[in-house]
């Protein structure tokens, strides 16, 4: 395969001073397995199993930056400095499998106090605290309840504000300290920062609420701070939520706007995602087409000129090289296929004719690819007839 031949999406790219191996993306997927917020086995063996299969740059898992910021008592979470040192023995072996360990900082905002996915996130109730789960308050932009919970979310005032702020810095510093190289603010999918940004969950009169630039306020506060206290040859991603969602309010060109002022704070990519907050309008659900929200990434590159994340649909090796090769985005992310095939990534390199697939792989696994691969070769050159008559000797 010749250097103009070789498939993008296995070409290095640098972002400050991180490299990723390749283009691939393993998208932060919550696994509900953590203890008081801290990682068990179960992120060991699942973030491992993915960083083995070749994927460029790894997330964990949304990681909440105050305990009242995570959604359940299962979340993740990284608001003290006993969670480090179980996040370090992950982060060192995704770096040891040669690839880039990311963090999702993020706060649930009202979305707090329920049970985990497998539950369907149905809202912790008195009788819940018999076993040892009490509901708790949540908070907002405002106290609405149209995610009906045990109390209604505490509508933010500048206390609130300042202090949540300062659990992202302090979050930022543990991250550090646990050994990641890429954060991501996660400002998608209902949660908090989305919260003050769609007008169908932000009622504020004050400068945190009103117009668009009101209501984008908290969201560039959170990316001064964690811009700040990341290191500076490190990046930043912003995961957005494009549009609302069915009914919703905030649309594309609202998430134009904001990635603009994103990129104007040092923020280094948008991470293109939809959906998480409804209304009434008529904004229609995003069509669960593949490669959906390609689009998004598309425009948000194209229109402001800062680096993007398509996710969403992705699971064919040529789909993502495309996506790619047409400048639709800069990295592509998969999630639930990584569930189906954790080394997606070196299938994805068989698949696009890398010379090497294996290459993708850790060494334990690929040597023995390898013979296999060099001992089907040997017996197909060596002609049917003849494997057969030495089978046919083995036998008799």
């Amino acid at each position: 395969m010749t250097e103009n031949t070789y498939p993008l999406l296995f070409t290095p790219i640098t972002l400050r001073g991180v490299t990723s191996r390749n283009r691939i993306v393993v998208s932060p997927m919550c696994q509900y397995h953590s203890d008081d917020g801290g990682p068990t086995d179960w992120q060991f063996m699942h973030l491992g199993r993915l960083a083995a299969g070749g994927a460029g740059i790894i997330f964990g898992e949304e990681t909440a930056v105050e305990a009242r910021g995570r959604k359940t008592y299962l979340c993740a979470g990284i608001y003290a400095d006993k969670h480090v040192p179980a996040f370090r023995r992950i982060t060192d072996f995704i770096r040891e499998q040669g690839a880039v360990p990311a963090i999702q900082l993020g706060h649930s905002g009202r979305k707090a106090s329920c049970h985990a996915a497998t539950k369907d996130w149905v809202p912790l109730t008195d009788e819940d605290a018999a076993d040892g789960l009490p509901p708790w308050q949540g908070l907002a932009p405002s106290a609405l309840d149209q995610l009906p919970r045990r109390f209604l979310p505490k509508a933010m005032d500048t206390d609130d504000i300042r202090t949540v702020l300062e659990a992202w810095r302090e979050a930022c510093r543990r991250s550090i300290d646990a050994g990641y190289d890429i954060c991501e603010i996660h400002g998608a999918h209902g949660y908090l920062i989305h919260q003050f940004l769609s007008p169908v969950s932000n009622h504020r009169t004050d400068s945190y609420g009103g117009d668009r630039e009101g209501r984008m306020r908290f969201a560039l506060e959170v990316a001064e701070v964690v811009r700040d206290a990341w290191p500076k040859d490190k990046p930043v991603f912003f995961r957005v939520s494009a549009v609302d969602g069915e009914g919703g309010l905030w649309n594309l060109d609202d998430t134009v706007a904001l990635s603009q002022a994103l990129k104007d704070r040092d923020i280094d990519l948008i991470d293109c995602s939809s959906g998480g907050i409804s209304g009434d309008s008529e904004m229609p659900m995003v069509p669960r087409i593949p490669g959906y929200q390609v689009p998004f990434a598309e425009r948000v590159k194209r229109e402001v000129g800062i680096a993007t994340i398509a996710v969403g649909g992705i699971t064919e090796a040529q789909q993502a090289e495309d996506i790619l090769q047409a400048g639709e985005a800069d990295l592509v992310a998969l999630a639930r296929e990584f569930l189906w095939h954790a080394d997606w990534a070196a299938h994805a390199a068989h698949d696009l004719g890398i010379d090497d697939p294996f290459g993708q792989m850790p060494h334990e696994y690929a040597f023995r690819l390898r013979q296999r691969e060099r001992a089907k070769s040997m017996s197909i050159n060596s002609g049917g007839a003849e494997t057969q008559a030495a089978m046919k000797a083995l036998l008799s």
